[in-house]
């Protein structure tokens, strides 16, 4: 009885994946622990750079989250990739991809190209399934250089 009790106010896994897709879908988003305000100016100086979903990770969300939240403290940090992290969010997969290089966050200019190789190179991406996601595994944790197709 007691366990009943307590699912009532548990979060429903299923319902938060749903609300979370359906409020992303097509968007992106920067998971981070902490943004130098010079990286963040630099962001907001790219096109579209103003457009990106930022959650900083520091903060544990508690016991009630919000849809992105237990998404991302639940699926994407435990992928354990370095931070700060790209996902891109489509309706049946959110690929992920790291930002940094050589232990750094890349240049925010870098995120529009990295954007531009989804659905090829990614770090991890996680399908739509059971009470969440399944994850796979893309490109080594290492490999984050950036293809440029110039002909």
């Amino acid at each position: 009885m007691l366990n009943a009790i307590i699912s009532l106010f548990r979060p429903n896994p299923t319902a938060l994946r749903d609300q979370f897709l359906k409020r992303f879908v097509g968007k992106t988003i920067i998971v981070h622990q902490g943004l130098g305000i010079g990286w963040v100016s630099e962001l907001h100086k790219e096109a579209g750079g103003g457009g990106h979903f930022r959650l900083n990770v520091s903060k544990d969300p508690g016991k009630r989250p919000t849809p992105i939240e237990w998404v991302v403290h639940h699926w994407i940090v435990p992928q354990n990739l370095p931070l700060p992290l790209l996902v891109k969010v489509e309706r049946d997969i959110l690929y992920i991809r790291h930002l940094t290089r050589h232990g750094s966050p890349v240049h925010p200019s870098e995120i529009n190209w990295m954007l531009g190789e989804f659905p090829d190179r990614w770090h991890a991406a996680l399908r739509p399934g059971g009470k969440g996601f399944l994850p796979e595994k893309g490109m080594p944790v290492s490999e984050n250089d950036i293809t440029f197709d110039v002909e």
